[in-house]
Order: structure tokens, then sequence, then C-alpha cells
């Protein structure tokens, strides 16, 4: 179970962290490597003991995901086509179930998680957000066990900023809670130059609040 310190800095109950998919595979070196994705370890390690609730959500792809561009003839890394009825990115194979990239960072302290939320486990569809897959359609649950703890507010951080960190954090709001993102604790991927810019002034224009 979590370790919290005794200090004025800890949040109060209604608050948790949101660690979003600090993952090998996301970090340099690994297979879909956010840059700096590193980064983001030692934040959320200075973090965590200030919450009394800590959630990390898990990239947990089947080998035959359709996000791969491994599985779709004709097609790099990088590519967007049409799949399952919306626009889908093509992805270098990552976050393999039960292999290493999956796991989370080695200098992660996963002891001081509460809750572990798996996505993307539906090889027909892919789930940048904590909350739901791609199109809606499947929740993952992360939603019902905040609720089922009173949690109102949420501070959000990981990787990747353009991804599933601004989806996890747009869903947040829909759902209703109050989110704050960690601005430190935030990588992107920037397929395109200034995709992590705009994908902070998409969460700030949809009542994120930015932590700086």
């Amino acid at each position: 179970m979590n370790q919290h310190s005794s200090d004025d800095t800890v949040f109060n109950a209604k608050v948790a962290l949101i660690l979003v998919d600090i993952q090998h595979d996301f970090l340099p070196g690994g297979a879909l490597a956010v840059p700096h994705g590193d980064e983001v370890v030692p934040v959320a390690n200075q973090r965590m003991p200030r919450y009394q609730l800590v959630v990390a959500t898990q990239d947990w792809h089947p080998p035959d995901h359709a996000s791969f561009a491994s599985q779709h003839s004709g097609t790099q890394v990088g590519d967007v086509i049409e799949w399952d009825g919306g626009p889908q990115v093509m992805w270098p194979d990552h976050c393999v179930q039960n292999t290493g990239g999956a796991q989370f960072a080695a200098a992660l302290q996963i002891d001081r998680f509460d809750h572990i939320v798996r996505k993307g486990t539906d090889r027909r569809i892919d789930s940048y957000s904590g909350f739901f897959d791609n199109n809606h359609r499947r929740a993952t649950g992360l939603h019902e066990y905040l609720n089922q703890r009173g949690i109102e507010e949420l501070h959000v951080m990981g990787l990747a900023t353009d991804y599933c960190v601004k989806f996890t954090a747009l869903d947040a709001v829909e759902l209703g809670y109050r989110v704050v993102l960690i601005y430190e604790g935030i990588r992107g991927v920037e397929l395109q130059p200034g995709d992590c810019q705009r994908a902070i002034v998409a969460m700030q224009q949809h009542g994120v609040q930015l932590a700086t």
C-alpha cells in the first residue's frame, strides 16, 4: 500500500495523482521513445508521497494490436489510417503484454501505486485515455474506481503529452473532475512540431489547469 509523508504538503482525500504510461517503451531506448521521457520519473517519485491515492495507467497491447504499423501492409510509423470508424496513427510495436517494454520504468517507485489501469488490451482499438478506448465504446473502470473513493480532483502527469496525457485529461474533465496538469512531469512525442503545445492549449481550453 501507498506510504505517505505526514507533512503539510499532502493533498486531501478528494485529490488523486494519475501517472500516465511511465513505461520502458516510452523512455529513451524504448520502442516508442518519448524524447526526455525519463525526466518524468523523478518528478513522479517526488510527488507520489503527497497524495493519498496514486493511480498508474499502463499500455498493455496484444502482440497483433491494430495500432501497430507491422499489422498493416504498406504503412509506416507515423502514417494515419482510417480504422474501425476513426483515424489511427501507426505506431511501432510497443508495450506488448508481458514484455519488458510494457513494464513500468525501473526507477519508478511502483510500491507507492494504489491501483493500476491497463488499457489498449483490445487488439481492434487503441486507448490513449486512461478512461475509455478511442471510440468511447468501452470504459477501463478508472472512473468507477475513483468515484467509489470520492475523488473530485485529478493531478495528471506522464507520457506522452500529445496523446495519452492529453486524452486522459480531456476525458477527466468531461466526466466532471477538476483537472490539474503537472507541467514539469510531462513529455511528448511531437510527430509534428508543435504537437505538445497544441495539446496543452487544447487541454486548457477545456478547463484543465496548468500547474508549473
